[in-house]
């Protein structure tokens, strides 16, 4: 995988929004794309009225399933065992693409020896998909000219969640779906500019543009570009500063725009990490649950309010300026990181806030030929080496990075917390098209609160008529890390032992439940699978 780990590890797009119209084949794994990325929803709709056969994999009946040709509900955390099963297929049938792996791809006998035994059969049995419908999709993927897969959070927030991005790259490379218009490998970011900030190097163990920052001559050139002494250790990730917190061997933290009092799994052990901290920095343009534990507390200017760029889902760097005046002591976060850097001894000189972009293009040469003046009326995608180069459609077209894609063999793991006779219930987390993330911004918008006032518990009909649970009832929702009170929503969204909830209220907040568990390479919690037991209340 290292040839992909750039775009795979950064969460880009391989391929481009416009690109989805001409899918002819679009699989859709782990992620409830017409409600949590809706403008690419609707390229998928677009695109099946034009002709194209959807697949969906997903363990709740989502919307796109309305579109989808064949939909594979399969038991939450199993993603593995399904993929494993489709390539079993195409091995057996002979649906790969030998010229692509000989020339472009190695470690593939590897690869395919993994998978020998990994039948339709045995597929089913882990999963719960018919052999039949493995196969089907897995031969309509690989007779297409054009499909492409589509995934999110759906995939990667599990305790194997590389191990599932690695089977989604086998599945791509061995039919030679990579580097062609229209087709790929597309993981869609959340948040508006959550691309842009791991491009810029918020990753604990990368500077900017994915360069690691334990390779000597990496971190030399960096150096000499900021004029100061580098570490080459790797820091922590999110999840792993609340752990250190939590243990005492972190003791001052700064949080930006985020919100882990609600977003992070085990809340309460979240909660009692940062009130152990001896100081703790909150930055934000709103109040939240985590800026109410905070020291200080700083005033932050949102996007409206402030000129520099955007980086969208697609490597797509787009201009955003200043439309009205932050209020009251809100200031631009660049400004304020500035201020601190210089009092803590480290000036920062910036006049225009272009010129950091044009620093960026001198550390990073994906971005050398972005200028303001380019992206003035539309914007640029990465890689753009020159300023003559035209941006990149879509990655891969001449080759790998490291020359040759690596495949990687994955073998199915379950996920470290399974239902039982206590908590029976498998509880997925997500979010609903009408609250973002922790609703810190959208509760505040009185429409939205019509349309989606309350937390809710979806819960199948049949779980439901078992636990004499009516729609509507109140009903006690508890792991071994907490509980919480919430509105039951009787839907055949979920499959039978499954139940979903929205995480977007603090009121009966999900993530009060949820695991901790890390997947031990890139350590995102497995924030989609967790055992859970419902009592209806009185």
């Amino acid at each position: 995988m290292a040839g992909l780990a750039t775009v795979f590890g950064s969460g880009a797009m391989t391929n481009s929004i416009p690109e989805i119209e001409n899918n002819d084949v679009i699989f859709v794994i782990g992620s409830n794309t017409t409600e949590t990325h809706p403008i690419v929803g609707l390229r998928m709709k677009k695109a099946a009225r034009k002709g194209a056969k959807i697949i969906v994999a997903d363990p709740r009946k989502i919307n796109l399933v309305r579109f989808s040709t064949i939909w594979m509900q399969h038991r939450p955390g199993t993603d593995v065992a399904l993929l494993n099963g489709m390539m079993h297929v195409l091995l057996k049938e002979k649906l790969i693409d030998k010229n692509f792996i000989n020339d472009r791809t190695e470690g593939f006998d590897a690869f395919s020896k993994s998978i020998e035994d990994f039948s339709p059969e045995k597929a089913e049995k882990i999963t719960g998909v018919h052999k039949k419908d493995i196969a089907a999709a897995a031969l309509l993927y690989a007779k297409a000219e054009r499909p492409a897969i589509y995934y999110t959070m759906g995939i990667t927030q599990h305790s194997h969640g590389t191990q599932n991005v690695y089977a989604i790259a086998n599945l791509s490379l061995m039919t030679g779906n990579l580097g062609r218009e229209s087709t790929g490998v597309n993981p869609l970011r959340g948040q508006n500019n959550v691309q842009g900030s791991t491009d810029m190097g918020c990753i604990p163990n990368q500077y900017t543009g994915y360069q690691r920052v334990d390779m000597p001559g990496i971190k030399d050139k960096f150096e000499s570009a900021w004029g100061s002494k580098l570490s080459d250790k790797h820091g922590l990730t999110a999840t792993e500063m609340a752990n250190a917190a939590y243990e005492g061997k972190l003791k001052a933290l700064y949080i930006m725009g985020e919100n882990p009092v609600i977003s992070d799994p085990d809340i309460n052990h979240t909660k009692k990490a940062l009130k152990k901290l001896d100081f703790l920095v909150v930055q934000d343009i709103f109040m939240t649950e985590t800026a109410e534990l905070a020291d200080v507390v700083l005033p932050a200017a949102c996007f409206a309010e402030k000129d520099g760029t955007f980086t969208n889902t697609e490597r797509r760097l787009q201009r955003v300026r200043k439309a009205v005046t932050p209020p009251g002591e809100a200031r631009e976060d660049s400004a304020v990181i500035m201020e601190l850097s210089g009092r803590m001894g480290y000036e920062m000189k910036y006049y225009f806030i272009e010129e950091v972009l044009k620093e960026i293009g001198q550390v990073w040469p994906a971005v050398a030929g972005v200028t303001y003046g380019r992206i003035e009326k539309s914007g640029l995608q990465w890689p753009c080496p020159t300023l003559d180069h035209p941006g990149t459609q879509y990655l891969f077209k001449g080759g790998f990075p490291r020359g040759k894609a690596a495949f990687t063999p994955v073998h199915f793991s379950q996920s470290k917390e399974l239902p039982d006779k206590e908590y029976p219930f498998v509880l997925s987390t997500g979010r609903h098209l009408f609250q973002y993330h922790t609703g810190s911004m959208t509760r505040k918008v009185k429409e939205l609160n019509v349309v989606s006032p309350e937390a809710y518990v979806e819960i199948n009909p049949s779980d439901a008529s078992a636990l004499k649970i009516n729609n509507g009832d109140v009903v006690k929702v508890s792991s071994r890390r907490g509980n919480i009170k919430i509105k039951a929503l009787i839907s055949d969204r979920p499959s039978e032992g499954m139940i979903f909830i929205p995480f977007h209220y603090k009121e009966a907040a999900a993530n009060m439940l949820t695991n901790t568990e890390l997947d031990p390479i890139c350590k995102i919690p497995e924030l989609m699978v967790c055992a859970v037991k419902i009592e209806k209340q009185a």
